[in-house]
């Protein structure tokens, strides 16, 4: 904290009120109600200003005697250098003359802000640090952020400092009625000073202040119960822009899909490109805080999880969005007339045959105002609730068959997938296929037996670390051993439990362990259309067995966990094709007897699960609770 309270005062009064405020060896004070501008840049442009200032002053100033003459430029040179002055120094003032106005309610709080005795306040022990009215957003970068919540249609939007609520009550005020405008802030004094303003605003109910330190209240926040953001902006002590980038991004649910994080104070005065100032010049610690963003927005564009711009809006303001773009739907041209055949010759006169009608094809439109079936969950389309990206997965049983389709559905989905299986060799060679997919980085094998529970945590933090996170879980691996009931070893039975029931069980606890503290998750697992019916004429009494067992372990686990935003559901496949079955002499004949028990007349495709997996993986299925989703071709209804 303390540390916190060095760098805020020295970004504002300069080095020497470290001291004054952390000791009272000196009787002097900071300077109190500072403008926004009054000798102490607070921009680039300001401090471009400064330079120019200084430069005109010092060439204008005659020499007298006792000092030592200086070489005046030449008149052109000055000239310039005024002219330099004048685009520089005016340009502020004149963006603030061209913005919209601020509202009344917001106006009022600013100036509130301008003329609060910060110093005295904190000599008084009422706030935790020594505050700056030079610290409030001007009304050009307030109504910046609020062009951006309104581009967006951004419902919910959650703030990462501030202060005295001056850009969250601009904001909120274009937020619809039932809009939401999350502040985190650490010092309770704050959110009294603002509420008075809040309360005269008829936007200002959307304004809820978090009190307490704003990584924990990103990582803790409800979103099942309360939703995630569609716009995270970031403007609080700069030495935390990295944990609190990853927290936005990497949180569960924290940050919608198609939503942006805004970062403030990018440009940080002109220090974050240029080199550190001599020691005796770095009055206001700029190099500490040059330092800092300059790491901060070097580690922003090296993350290829995101694509991102910096904008010259005071300060510097960067928006980052996650990497890809948003599923489109395209707008088809009118259908085409459908190719008319050649008649047939006979020795009767041919009869024309008319080409199927013009189709108009009405684009969909972008619905703004009513219910959410008009305008969309969130204002998205349902196939954009239906995609996975900045997710991250991991897949057991990943290395062939059904995990392996699913692998590849959730990375064409948008995830990010670790591919685990018994064997490394066959998670290494799923993961390469996935990379010709979705890019490098998007997959990573793994080694794991899932019937050992220590292998089990191990996979779980090793996905956790690699992506930063975990938000779905497919527990596919298992095994089928066929033998007649009465001749089962009890060793093939413990191993078909241990695997089935046993190591999806303990799969589920670790994947929700991280996912109730972080907000939720998705956890998928594979059961079989033989919990429902018992296959024959094979005999797999512990495997039928093992899977109803799963189907029950999915519906109490779901129950137990939807509240705090996991859930919980399974998948029933049919018998799966594969060219083992028809070339395997004792399976043939099976394969005969399975088709002809079911309605659709063919065994189950690995591709025919693959939307069923995207779907419990994604938004689209919130509502969708311990579900056993069968997929079998019918053959349960014979």
């Amino acid at each position: 904290m303390q540390c916190r309270a060095e760098e805020q005062n020295a970004s504002v009064f300069g080095k020497d009120a470290k001291a004054v405020v952390l000791t009272d060896d000196k009787p002097a004070k900071p300077l109190e109600n500072q403008p926004r501008f009054n000798g102490m840049a607070d921009t680039p442009n300001e401090r471009l200003t400064t330079v120019l200032r200084a430069h005109l002053t010092r060439t204008a100033t005659t020499p007298s005697a006792g000092r030592t003459s200086r070489t005046h430029p030449p008149t052109r040179t000055l000239t310039l250098a005024e002219e330099a002055l004048d685009i520089a120094g005016g340009q502020d003032r004149y963006l603030s003359d061209m913005v919209s106005p601020a509202s009344e309610a917001a106006k009022a709080l600013g100036d509130a802000t301008e003329t609060a005795p910060w110093g005295d306040l904190h000599e008084q022990g009422k706030t935790m640090f020594r505050f700056s009215n030079a610290w409030t957003t001007d009304v050009v970068e307030a109504k910046t952020l609020a062009m951006f919540a309104y581009m967006l249609k951004a419902k919910r939007v959650m703030e990462i400092g501030m202060f005295t609520g001056y850009g969250a009550l601009t904001i909120a005020e274009v937020l619809p009625a039932d809009g939401k405008m999350v502040s985190c802030e650490i010092d309770p004094f704050l959110k009294e000073f603002s509420k008075p303003f809040f309360d005269k605003s008829a936007h200002g109910h959307k304004v809820d202040v978090q009190i307490g330190p704003a990584l924990e209240t990103m990582r803790g926040y409800p979103v099942a119960a309360e939703g995630g953001f569609d716009m995270i902006f970031i403007d609080a002590d700069k030495g935390g822009y990295a944990a609190y980038y990853e927290a936005a991004l990497s949180t569960p649910g924290l940050l919608n899909e198609g939503g942006v994080i805004v970062v403030d104070n990018t440009l940080f005065k002109g220090q974050a490109w240029l080199a550190p100032q001599a020691a005796a010049k770095d009055y206001a610690s700029w190099n500490a805080g040059g330092s800092a963003i300059e790491a901060f927005n070097q580690m922003v564009k090296d993350d290829a999880r995101v694509e991102q711009v910096t904008l010259p809006v005071r300060d510097g303001i960067t928006i980052v969005r996650r990497a890809g773009g948003l599923e489109t739907v395209a707008t088809p041209a009118a259908a085409a007339p459908a190719p008319v055949p050649a008649p047939t010759p006979t020795p009767a006169a041919p009869v024309p045959v008319a080409a199927a009608p013009v189709v108009e094809v009405v684009p969909t439109k972008v619905v703004e105002g009513g219910d959410a079936v008009m305008r969309g969950v969130g204002g998205k389309r349902i196939l954009d609730r239906m995609r996975l990206d900045g997710k991250a997965a991991l897949v057991t049983g990943a290395g062939q068959g059904i995990g392996r389709a699913f692998a590849h559905a959730l990375v064409e989905a948008g995830a990010s997938v670790m591919v685990v299986d018994l064997e490394l060799s066959r998670a290494q060679a799923v993961a390469a296929e996935l990379a010709q997919k979705g890019g490098e980085g998007c997959a990573v094998a793994f080694q794991a037996n899932v019937a050992e529970e220590a292998q089990v945590k191990a996979m779980v933090e090793a996905a956790v670390a690699r992506f930063g996170g975990l938000h779905i879980a497919v527990n596919n691996a298992g095994v089928n051993k066929n033998s007649a009931a009465e001749d089962t070893p009890m060793a093939e039975f413990d191993m078909t439990f241990g695997v089935n029931t046993r190591g999806v069980f303990m799969c589920c606890q670790h994947e929700a362990r991280h996912m109730l503290k972080s907000g939720g998750g998705k956890i998928i697992n594979t059961a079989s259309m033989a919990s429902l019916i018992v296959p024959h004429p094979q005999k797999q009494a512990a495997y039928n067995a093992s899977k109803s067992a799963v189907v029950k372990l999915t519906q109490s686990l779901g129950c137990e966990w939807a509240s705090q935003g996991v859930n919980v559901n399974c998948i029933s496949p049919g018998i799966v094709d594969t060219p083992l079955i028809w070339d395997n002499p004792a399976l043939k004949p099976l394969a005969e007897r399975w088709v002809a028990d079911m309605p659709i007349g063919k065994l189950c495709d690995v591709t025919d699960l693959q939307a069923a997996i995207v779907y419990l993986a994604s938004e689209a299925s919130d509502y969708m609770v311990g579900h056993n989703l069968v997929i079998e071709g019918g053959q349960s209804l014979w």
